[in-house]
Order: structure tokens, then sequence, then C-alpha cells
């Protein structure tokens, strides 16, 4: 089954690049098996033009997921998306997610680690900026603060 699920994320990350050059707001989205946030996120996408296509897994094959895409540990958010060829992990806001999704910049993905109140899928008000980070290699660098 591992060996399946990991094999099916790196088929997922090749079609992307296809995706992409349909215009198409695809995605798929790795959760855990019951994360409330995770549903209310793929919501908000919906609310923004994207059709999700959710699997939910054991956290162990989670962690594998997010490995596999790449996202550094404590970097990691609560799920993992892929998305035109793009990794995003977390509760990322549309407006970063769209401007990724437009600029196209050479690197695997972005990151909001944890989960922070009041971005999208949880409550509460926002404590302070979002720093959102590249998955680009080993320096983590800031990709956008909201």
């Amino acid at each position: 089954m591992k060996r399946y699920l990991l094999s099916a994320v790196a088929l997922t990350m090749m079609m992307g690049t296809a995706l992409a050059d349909n215009h198409q707001k695809d995605a798929i989205m790795y959760k855990p098996l019951q994360c409330g946030c995770c549903d209310d996120y793929a919501k908000y996408l919906e609310d923004n033009g994207f059709k999700v296509e959710i699997k939910s897994l054991p956290y162990s094959q989670l962690t594998g997921v997010k490995k596999m895409a790449g996202v550094p540990e404590g970097f990691e958010g609560c799920h993992t998306l892929m998305v035109d060829g793009y990794v995003i992990d977390g509760l990322v806001p549309i407006k970063t997610v769209n401007k990724l999704l437009t600029e196209k910049p050479e690197i695997r993905g972005i990151t909001l680690p944890g989960m922070p109140t009041g971005t999208p899928g949880m409550p509460g008000k926002k404590a302070g900026p979002l720093v959102i980070y590249e998955l680009s290699g080993p320096d983590n660098k800031v990709y956008a603060v909201e």
C-alpha cells in the first residue's frame, strides 16, 4: 500500500504539468483521516474556483506524502495539496496560492507551517503575519508574508 501511495504522489506531481497546460484548477488534497480544518480549507478552495479531490490518510502515510513532496521537517502544515505540478502544504491563503500558480516560479512549492489561528479553515482572529516558505531546497526562503 505504501509503495502504491508514493507512486500515486509521484504520478500526481508529474501530471500537474499537463493540468497546468489546460488552465485547470484541479487539486488533490492529502489530509489526516479526521481533520475538520482540512475539510474547511477544501471548501475554501472550491469557493475560489478549485475542484478538490480529497484523499484521507492515516498520519503515518501522510508523513510519507510530505516527505516525498519535499516538505522539510518542522515546516509541515496539516495537509498537502498537489495542484498544477506544485506542492502547497498547509492553510495557505488563496492570494498566495494564486500568486504561485500565476507566476509559476521554478520551485517545488510552498508551505505555511503549523495551523495558525485565523487562516482559511482555522477559526479565530489572525494573530500576526503569516510567513509562507518556498519548497526549493535547504534554505527555506520566505515566499510571501500575508
